[in-house]
């Protein structure tokens, strides 16, 4: 069966290992996969990634972060889907829980956190927010 939206599967993904407490979870890597996984790290919602070779596909393997035993992520969530796309401006970018999380928004300098997309004055599709 065909993926209509990779980027809200990886997210699910997240989502439900750290509901049932894994370490790392598994996810089809893509180019953009792994740039939105690389704001995640920057940000500290995730201990890091890497690629995992060992099947018939390439797959990203996501390491999960806890905080005394709570999931570091309490929210995250797919903003622009396929059958709506979301963008802003770097001036309208929405603000997540008055500043405590985030908005990955993909720009044309690349995939960026709502803060370095004001910093550098660009916009563009918001994908998620976490916090």
């Amino acid at each position: 069966m065909a993926l209509t939206d990779p980027l809200g599967d990886m997210l699910t993904r997240i989502r439900n290992g750290q509901q049932a407490k894994k370490d790392s979870v598994l996810s089809p890597a893509s180019k953009l996969r792994a740039r939105v996984l690389e704001v995640l790290q920057r940000e500290g919602y995730i201990r890091g990634f890497s690629d995992d070779v060992t099947g018939a596909h390439p797959q990203l393997r996501i390491e999960l972060k806890y905080f005394e035993g709570e999931p570091a992520i309490k929210h995250i969530a797919r903003v622009s889907k396929p059958g709506r796309r979301v963008y802003s401006g770097s001036k309208e970018l929405p603000i997540v829980r008055n500043g405590l999380g985030i908005t990955i928004v993909s720009t044309p300098r690349g995939v960026l956190s709502d803060a370095e997309a004001r910093s550098q004055n660009v916009g563009g599709e918001v994908l998620a927010e976490v916090f």
